[in-house]
C-alpha cells in the first residue's frame, strides 16, 4: 500500500506485515509511534499463558492450588486478571519485530500506550520511542588544535620511583620515643561533652596515622609527643556541620593511651631494589624503563588529548537536534557502567547514593551532560565514518574492547553485546588526518 497521511499529520505506512502500522510525526523528525496490531487468537495465547504463569499462586475455595480453572478465575477476579501480564507478553513478542519492520533506528526505550486489550478482539498498542537524528556536518577536515609536547622530568621520573618504594615498605614497632608526625599508632580512646560519655567515642586499639586527618580538626596534633602507655587528654571541638547533631558544635575531651607506634621503613634506592621489583639488574636500567613507560603513557594521553579536541570542533561546526529521551538513555547507560565499576571495587550503587547523599534521579541528571557529550561525540564520528567510507578490522575490534573491558572491569563478550555495529565502529576506527 502506497505510503499516504491522515488528517492529523501522520504518515501511515504499511509493511509486509499487515498487523503493523508505522506512524512517523513529520515536523521534528525524532519521535516515531509504532501502532502493533494482533490478532485475536493471539491475544488468546497470550492470555492463556498468563494464566499459565499465575495459577498456582491463585486460592480459591474448593480447589487446589493450580487447579482452578481459568474461566473460575476470571469470574471471581474479573475477566481483566490476566490483562497486565499478557500485554508484556504480546508487546515483547511483537515490539522488535514492529522496530525491524519499520527501518527506523531507535535510540531510546519504548514509551508504552495499550490502547486496546479484550477477550475476543484485536491488541492494539502505540509506542513512543526517538529516532537517531540526522547529523549535518560542518568542516572536518584541516581542523587545527594544539599539540601537547611530551617530555618527562627526572622529578616526574623520582616520584614514580617514590611510589614503588611506598609500595614496597615495611612497619616496624617504635617504643624508645614519643609520637611524631606520620606515625601509625594504635590508641584507645574515650570522649566525653560536660564529662559525659557519648556514644560512638570510643575505641580500643584503634589504628591512625598521625596527620591524615581522619578524627576532628586538632586530635591528631595533640598526640605528638604522646609517649607509650601515658594517658593524654585531647580537647577538641566537633564542627558545625558534624554529622551528628547532638554533637555539633559541643566542645568534647578524649581521654587516650597510645599502645603502639609504628613507623614506615622505606627500602633503599639501589641495585638490590631494582631487582627486588624489576626484570633489571641495575637501578639504571629501571630508571629508564620507568622513564620510557611514562613517556608512553604521556603520549596516549597527548594522543587522546587531540582526537578529543578534534572532536570537540567537528560537534562545533556541526548540527544535529537529539531528543531528550536519547538523553535519557543514555545517561542511564553511564549510570550502570559506573554502577558495574564501583560494584567491583566491593561497593554497591546503593551504598555509594546513601555515602553521597544522592538517589537515583539526582545521579541520572548529574550524568546528563557526559551523556550528551557522548551522544554528539559517536554522531559526529558516525558522521564522518560515512562521508569517508572508513572501515576497520574485526580484529582491531575485538582487540579494543578487550582493553575496554579491562579498563571498566567487564566482561568483554558483554561489553561487545550491548554495543551496536556503529560504535564498534566509530569507538574504534583509526581516523586520518584531514
Amino acid at each position: 500500500m502506497p505510503d499516504v497521511t491522515n488528517m492529523w499529520g501522520w504518515k501511515i505506512r504499511k509493511g509486509s506485515n499487515d498487523n503493523y502500522k508505522f506512524m512517523e510525526f513529520n515536523p521534528p523528525k525524532v519521535l516515531e509511534w509504532m501502532r502493533d496490531q494482533a490478532l485475536a487468537e493471539e491475544v488468546e495465547k497470550a492470555l492463556n499463558a498468563a494464566y499459565q504463569k499465575q495459577k498456582n499462586s491463585i486460592s480459591v475455595p474448593g480447589f487446589r492450588k493450580g487447579k482452578v480453572p481459568r474461566a473460575m478465575i476470571e469470574k471471581m477476579y474479573g475477566v481483566e486478571v490476566f490483562y497486565e501480564e499478557a500485554a508484556n507478553t504480546l508487546m515483547q513478542n511483537s515490539y522488535p519485530a514492529a522496530v525491524e519492520e519499520s527501518g527506523v533506528d531507535v535510540v531510546s526505550r519504548p514509551t508504552v500506550d495499550v490502547v486496546q486489550i479484550e477477550k475476543g478482539k484485536a491488541f492494539i498498542f502505540t509506542a513512543e520511542v526517538a529516532v537517531k537524528p540526522e547529523v549535518t556536518l560542518g568542516e572536518y577536515k584541516g581542523l587545527e588544535v594544539a599539540k601537547t609536547e611530551v617530555t618527562v622530568s627526572e622529578e616526574e621520573v623520582a616520584a614514580e620511583l617514590e611510589k614503588e618504594r611506598e609500595k614496597n615498605a615495611r612497619t616496624i614497632s617504635v617504643e624508645d620515643r614519643a609520637v611524631e608526625n606520620g606515625d601509625m599508632i594504635m590508641l584507645d580512646f574515650e570522649g566525653f561533652v560536660n564529662g559525659v560519655a557519648f556514644d560512638g567515642g570510643k575505641g580500643e586499639n584503634y589504628p591512625l596515622t598521625i596527620g591524615s586527618n581522619a578524627f576532628i580538626p586538632g586530635f591528631e596534633d595533640q598526640l605528638v609527643g604522646a609517649k607509650i602507655g601515658e594517658d593524654v587528654e585531647v580537647n577538641v571541638t566537633f564542627p558545625e556541620e558534624y554529622q551528628a547533631p547532638e554533637l555539633a558544635g559541643c566542645a568534647a575531651t578524649f581521654k587516650c593511651k597510645v599502645n603502639e607506634i609504628k613507623v614506615k621503613e622505606l627500602p633503599e634506592l639501589d641495585d638490590d631494589f631494582a631487582q627486588d621489583v624489576s626484570k633489571f639488574d641495575t637501578l639504571a636500567e629501571y630508571k629508564e624503563d620507568v622513564k620510557a613507560k611514562l613517556a608512553a603513557n604521556k603520549a596516549d594521553a597527548a594522543k587522546r588529548a587531540k582526537e578529543d579536541a578534534v572532536i570537540e570542533k567537528i560537534i562545533e561546526n556541526a548540527q544535529m537536534d537529539i531528543p531528550e529521551a536519547m538523553i535519557d538513555t543514555q545517561a542511564r547507560q553511564l549510570v550502570d557502567e559506573f554502577a558495574q565499576r564501583i560494584q567491583s571495587q566491593g561497593l554497591s550503587f546503593e551504598q555509594y547514593l546513601q555515602f553521597t547523599g544522592m538517589n537515583l534521579d539526582t545521579a541520572l541528571e548529574q550524568m546528563k551532560p557526559n551523556a550528551v557529550k557522548r551522544i554528539q561525540s559517536r554522531l559526529v564520528l558516525e558522521a564522518v565514518v560515512k562521508a569517508e567510507n572508513l572501515e576497520v578490522s574485526e580484529e582491531d575490534v575485538k582487540a579494543e574492547i578487550a582493553k575496554m573491558a579491562e579498563t571498566y572491569k567487564m566482561d568483554a563478550e558483554k561489553l561487545a553485546e550491548i554495543m551496536s555495529e556503529e560504535e564498534k565502529k566509530t569507538n574504534f576506527i583509526s581516523f586520518p588526518s584531514f
